[in-house]
């Protein structure tokens, strides 16, 4: 479980029944540190909740470990913020502004930057034990999807 949160970059977060969603974090002392909100990624309910399932992929990109995780929001001026969020701040790619300027954003406009610990209470399912099937499911429904056009053809095209 350590040597998958210390590699991690990515894990797949669920709250609850929800979906997992793919979520972009940073390792930091034997838990993972989350970002979601305004300007940032979605993650509903993540800061509202207690638990999560956050299951970690390995160097093959394949599922390694399932665990349940204690969730803590990071409250903007405390001890732990000051640490935290000025490290989170640097991983994060492709942002605009410096770093200060981005902790500040976040704690001004409600982004919930979350730590993600593993439960004691709760033993992580790891392989041989790990599911069989892909956890692949059906695209939800959304109505950013677009009809696509048919190709445009200079000349008529015979069928034989």
């Amino acid at each position: 479980m350590d040597e998958a949160l210390k590699k991690a970059a990515l894990a797949w977060i669920s709250v609850g029944d929800g979906p997992a969603l793919g979520l972009w974090c940073m390792p930091f002392e034997g838990s993972l540190i989350v970002v979601s909100g305004p300007g940032e990624q979605v993650a509903p309910g993540l800061a509202e909740a207690a638990t999560a399932t956050v299951r970690l992929r390995g160097d093959n990109g394949g599922l390694i470990v399932v665990s349940d995780m204690a969730v803590t929001r990071l409250q903007p001026g405390s001890e732990e913020w000051e640490t935290v969020a000025p490290q989170l701040a640097q991983k994060r790619l492709n942002a605009s502004g410096t770093f200060g300027e981005m902790v500040t954003r976040w704690a001004d406009s409600g982004c919930a930057v979350v730590r993600l610990t593993p439960a004691e209470q709760h033993t992580p399912v790891t392989a041989p034990d790990l599911p069989a099937d892909s956890g692949a499911v059906t695209p939800r429904e959304t109505p950013a999807r677009n009809e696509t056009r048919r190709p445009f053809r200079l000349h008529r095209v015979r069928r034989r």
